[in-house]
């Protein structure tokens, strides 16, 4: 395939590292950035056979262009789509969708977690109490510089759960490619490694549902096992300690 990878967009510090890969594999690719304040960006290609790596602006203009696999972004990411094919196995499964500015219930919680429900990236979800949420909605909302969050911006309001530990997986043709943890909470022992029990977790939700030829799945340890945390765009997705190379491999195996 060819790649066109956006030039550097988001903190990770391996996110140069997918040029290495590529060259080392022989394979064609191009950096692209967007034209300033629009949603254009110039590529010198003419393949149909592309995969697009970069920000999740890259992935949702791309989204729908004629290029295979191109991007991923649409398919079932969304909560109310792949929660009804995981169920129970899904954190937040009980949770609530409903727009930035709704009135939330606070009288039977002190604390509820609140994250984006499709662009994971406009802020970073987390726990807040209601003088916290009020002032984050506020502050958002006046912000004369920002152009991502409206007052129908769908987010996901569940109850707080206890993380032990949280890991990002890869999964391309329903088969866990690679894997990376990405948080640890308390005094658990640090695994360089994910669990074997949540790399066979990851891999039977995949066998249950499958949510797009390839896609990111983060999981998180809980008290009750290990759980879907949420779905992620593999076009957007950072590698964390991932192995870029296996999921390069692993694309270029599923589109020959």
């Amino acid at each position: 395939m060819y790649y066109l990878i956006q030039k550097n967009v988001f903190k990770d510090p391996r996110y140069n590292e997918i040029f290495k890969v590529l060259s080392d594999l022989h394979l064609e690719y191009e950096e692209v950035s967007f034209k300033p304040n629009s949603n254009i960006f110039n590529y010198k290609t003419e393949r149909k056979d592309i995969f697009v790596y970069g920000s999740v602006k890259l992935a949702k203009v791309t989204a729908d262009y004629n290029w295979t696999p191109g991007s991923f972004y649409g398919n079932n990411h969304k909560f109310e789509q792949y929660s009804k094919g995981y169920g129970l196995n899904v954190i937040n499964y009980k949770s609530q969708i409903v727009n930035l500015i709704d009135d939330l219930d606070w009288s039977a919680n002190a604390q509820l977690f609140i994250k984006p429900s499709e662009d994971a990236k406009i802020f970073t979800g987390k726990v807040f109490n209601e003088s916290e949420w009020n002032d984050f909605v506020f502050y958002r909302m006046n912000d004369p510089y920002e152009q991502r969050i409206h007052n129908q911006t769908k987010i996901q309001v569940s109850l707080p759960h206890q993380l032990v530990k949280e890991a990002r997986v890869w999964i391309i043709g329903t088969k866990v490619i690679t894997s990376s943890y990405y948080k640890f909470h308390d005094d658990t022992p640090f695994e360089e490694n994910v669990a074997t029990d949540g790399l066979q977790f990851a891999q039977q939700m995949a066998a249950l549902y499958n949510v797009a030829d390839a896609y990111v799945m983060d999981i998180g340890y809980t008290s009750k096992g290990w759980k879907i945390i949420e779905i992620n765009c593999i076009n957007s997705a950072g590698f964390y300690k991932g192995n870029i190379k296996e999921i390069i491999i692993a694309l270029e195996a599923f589109y020959k």
